[in-house]
């Protein structure tokens, strides 16, 4: 028993006295440290079997063993922490077996935790094939993991150096196999589409009524009319104002109208007339309707016409004004003259355009008369008919230049009254006239 306190304390003697050096250089350090590295380690191990088991739980294959510590060469001691400013580094000799130690001098390092990897360096770290032993995350379904344990297990990568780390070998994710079909993208499907309740049809028809009277609410219709009718304007155009050359004497032509109104009430007024250059006017009339919306595309006229020349007529007048299908603009009319004399008139024409400016125009009249009227040369039946062929062109839509030709045929028994007043019943005009409307 003496023998071995002895050696023990002459172990100690000699250890003490290789280890002057080396205690003197060291002084300071933490006797701990040992034992804070094995507490460390084991607090490392219960964290990964904790997380380990998480995983397990799930549903993912964690291999038994796999927190175990990896056998690791012997580490050389962290200088990291030591208060070097004490220390002589001059007495320190190549036999104290620190030499070539490459020491960090700064004050101190920041503290990490086992959960945070930043401070290391992970450019020199393999990242091809996972270690032996290491998690396989390859399998896990990580569409059921929580959003919160998610963001409690991940890695802060904020201080990593990547620029070592080789991307190559890291595998993508092939999104090629994923069903997009079946996902909801917001829509409506789930809400349902339910009749109006029953109470929304059960009030009274006009139950502004009850509130403001009858009176009152007739009133207020019919200024809402009034407002949305389009409101009161003036139309007026030059259908045709032409020369016409012809056979003897040149002549010309007026053909005229306009309202002042609005869509569905107007005043309309018209006046046509004609005569040779140097004569006396043949025939010039003037026309006051009322103008009434009877369908989207036609008028209803009833008023006066008026002869100008000849013997004095004047004549109730009533007819139809409007498009017809195919874009015909039709005037039809009918006159009751104050001599009792019954006549009629048909007007149609039709805008075809070659472009949109140059537009080619058939035109065609037809004049009817009940009985004979030898005083005003017509004859009963078919009285006259005029059709034509204009060529315009606009410049602007108000306003078009055009040439164009003209055949006028007296028929029946009015060209008897033409004939015997020296007139011939047929009668071509080339014309050159204008058409305008503001």
């Amino acid at each position: 028993m003496k023998i071995r306190i002895t050696s023990l304390l002459a172990s100690i003697a000699v250890g003490s006295v290789l280890a002057s050096p080396a205690a003197a250089q060291h002084a300071g350090h933490s006797p701990a440290e040992p034992q804070q590295s094995a507490e460390a380690q084991a607090d490392a191990k219960t964290k990964c079997e904790e997380e380990a088991q998480r995983h397990r739980a799930m549903g993912h294959p964690v291999a038994e063993g796999a927190c175990e510590p990896v056998a690791q060469p012997e580490v050389a001691m962290d200088h990291s922490t030591m208060d070097h400013s004490t220390m002589s580094h001059g007495s320190t000799t190549a036999q104290d077996g620190h030499s070539g130690m490459a020491m960090p001098m700064d004050a101190a390092r920041p503290e990490t935790t086992p959960g945070s990897h930043e401070g290391m360096d992970h450019g020199s770290m393999p990242h091809g094939t996972p270690a032996e032993g290491a998690m396989d995350h390859s399998q896990m379904n990580q569409g059921d993991m929580g959003q919160a344990e998610a963001s409690n297990s991940s890695m802060d990568h904020g201080q990593m150096d990547h620029s070592q780390m080789n991307h190559g070998q890291t595998g993508s994710q092939d999104m090629q196999g994923m069903d997009h079909s079946a996902m909801q993208m917001g829509s409506n499907d789930d809400i349902p589409l339910l009749p109006p309740p029953p109470e929304a049809g059960s009030g009274p028809a006009r139950a502004a009524v009850a509130i403001w009277g009858e009176e009152a609410m007739n009133e207020a219709r019919r200024e809402l009319v009034r407002e949305t009718d389009g409101g009161m304007r003036f139309w007026f155009q030059g259908d045709r104002l032409e020369y016409r050359a012809r056979e003897g004497v040149d002549g010309y032509l007026w053909d005229i109208q306009g309202y002042y109104g609005g869509d569905i009430d107007k005043f309309w007024f018209k006046s046509e007339g004609e005569g040779s250059f140097g004569e006396p006017v043949e025939g010039a009339e003037v026309q006051a309707l009322w103008s009434r919306a009877i369908a989207p595309f036609f008028d209803l006229q009833t008023g006066v016409r008026q002869d100008l020349t000849g013997p004095e007529r004047t004549h109730a007048a009533i007819g139809i004004q409007g498009i017809a299908p195919y874009q015909f603009e039709v005037d039809v009319a009918a006159f009751v003259s104050n001599k009792g004399d019954v006549t009629a008139r048909f007007e149609g024409e039709l805008d075809q355009r070659i472009t949109q400016r140059l537009i080619l125009q058939p035109r065609a009249e037809i004049a009817l008369s009940a009985q004979d009227i030898p005083e005003l040369g017509i004859g009963a039946g078919l009285d006259r008919i005029e059709a034509g062929l204009r060529l315009r062109y606009e410049f602007a839509r108000e306003f078009a230049p055009y040439v164009g030709v003209s055949q006028e045929w007296r028929i029946g028994q009015s060209a008897d009254f033409a004939r015997a007043a020296g007139e011939d019943p047929s009668v071509t005009n080339y014309v050159v006239g204008m058409r305008f409307w503001f």
